[in-house]
């Protein structure tokens, strides 16, 4: 696109947000440009519809977020740079947006950025699960002559690497994240973390099978290691860093090296091990029983309720915070019964979006529906459900029930995933085994429910002139 074409657009979105003088500041990331205004009241969602290759908007956290796609984002976040926009980097544009939002999203933001940096870590484990279940089938092995029995110990040793050591050491994972985003230095967040995990404590795993006792302190307080645990480590790197912060204030400059991670560290260990961690360990257990309790709700209930409400909790931001549910049943069981459900009702919001490509005559509308389509099939739904699904909300509310239907197959089957955050196309990785077939048959079944009702019943041209 032209220099002038750029400027146009940049022209269109200060007039569709209440002019310059209401943007606090813009950014944008990878797809999508990110602007923190004054005063919403100001803003005209009608004209953010009508902006030239904007494929749609939505509003959340705080930012107004138009989605513009790759590269396209960069010229026009240029162009508004230019015409005199106040700009920031992304993150600097999160804490603006932050001061202006309420507590409950700045909580739900917080635990985002905790837990998010560590998702690349736990994705690459799930695809080992999955590349070691495919590697070690029977009809695999018997391309080379081989059998489960005969797989040499060094290979399972390798694996075993491979697939253990992000769950092992989780608790260093999370408080070295949370003392960064707190403010805190990460590697004491890291010391911290492998204390929780050191050997010389007995293991979370042979104390919950009873091959070995905890250490009893003070003669009631039970003591192992935290191997796989999540909410004590983000507790301990949320103190730990506010601690670190205190006693830096108060440590004059010249004792500061030698006082203040010495001091972090002591107390921090002591409230870990002896408070801290038994209590939240006893917390987290609650809510993984609960969300168990969900998920495994008798005759698909579970996989119908949690498949139907999945893309609303997406709506309100609250999705990341259910990254901690995720972790901690692959952390605990190796296994993920609420990837599948996800998976389902994401392609039931592509299935939706579809639909709406293939039925309107609007060529704008196609132009948003049909990469929307693409966006969710890979796993990434906002633009289906902000730019075209959430904008007639029949199709939004009929992939709901697409996903419902997904979702109460996945649980009817049992199916588990080998780990968390990649979905629908990319989630194939995720189940490479006996379970691919049914895999594929939920996540069609939820795409196509809600393509039909949507088709047939949730969309006509008619409802452009009521957007």
């Amino acid at each position: 696109m032209s220099s002038n074409e750029n400027k146009k657009i940049a022209k269109q979105v200060f007039e569709a947000v209440g002019g310059k003088d209401n943007i606090v500041s813009t950014a944008h990331c990878a797809t999508r440009l990110r602007i923190v205004v004054h005063d919403r009241k100001k803003v005209d969602e009608k004209k953010l519809d009508k902006i030239d290759k904007a494929k749609g908007h939505f509003f959340t956290s705080g930012q107004y977020q138009i989605i513009f796609g790759t590269g396209l984002v960069n010229d026009v976040y240029d162009a508004v740079k230019e015409e005199g926009a106040a700009t920031t980097s992304s993150s600097d544009l999160n804490d603006v947006a932050a001061e202006k939002s309420g507590w409950f999203r700045r909580a739900i933001r917080m635990f985002a950025d905790v837990f998010v940096p560590i998702i690349p870590a736990l994705v690459a484990t799930g695809l080992f699960m999955g590349l070691k279940g495919l590697i070690t089938q029977p009809q695999i092995l018997q391309i080379f002559g081989l059998t489960p029995q005969q797989i040499p110990a060094q290979f399972n040793t390798y694996f075993s690497i491979l697939t253990g050591t992000a769950f092992d050491f989780l608790p260093v994972l999370v408080c070295w994240s949370a003392f960064r985003v707190f403010g805190g230095n990460p590697i004491l967040g890291v010391l911290l973390g492998l204390m929780l995990v050191n050997p010389a404590l007995p293991s979370a795993w042979d104390v919950a099978q009873g091959t070995k006792p905890a250490l009893m302190f003070f003669g009631f307080i039970p003591v192992a290691g935290y191997q796989a645990s999540v909410l004590p480590a983000f507790i301990l790197g949320f103190l730990g860093a506010k601690v670190e912060k205190l006693i830096h204030k108060h440590v004059p400059n010249s004792m500061d090296l030698i006082v203040t991670p010495f001091a972090t560290l002591l107390l921090m260990s002591m409230l870990g091990l002896f408070l801290v961690g038994p209590v939240f360990r006893t917390v987290e257990k609650g809510i993984l029983y609960a969300a168990e309790w969900i998920v495994n709700l008798p005759y698909g209930l579970g996989g119908l309720i949690w498949g139907a409400i999945n893309q609303m909790i997406v709506v309100t931001g609250m999705h990341h915070a259910l990254n901690i549910v995720e972790i901690q049943l692959l952390a605990n069981t190796h296994w993920d019964p609420v990837n599948p459900i996800s998976s389902a009702s994401i392609a039931a919001q592509a299935g939706a979006a579809c639909a709406v490509a293939i039925k309107t005559h609007s060529s704008k509308i196609k132009q948003i529906a049909y990469p929307s389509t693409l966006s969710a099939l890979l796993g990434i739904t906002e633009p289906a459900i902000y730019g075209i699904n959430i904008r007639f909300l029949k199709p939004f509310l009929f992939g709901c029930v697409g996903g419902a239907i997904g979702g109460f197959l996945s649980s009817v089957f049992n199916l588990a995933a080998t780990g968390m955050s990649i979905t629908v196309i990319p989630g194939i990785l995720l189940f490479l085994n006996k379970q691919l077939p049914l895999y594929i048959l939920v996540c069609a079944v939820g795409f196509g429910v809600s393509f039909a009702l949507t088709y047939f019943f949730g969309y006509s041209d008619d409802m452009l002139k009521e957007s």
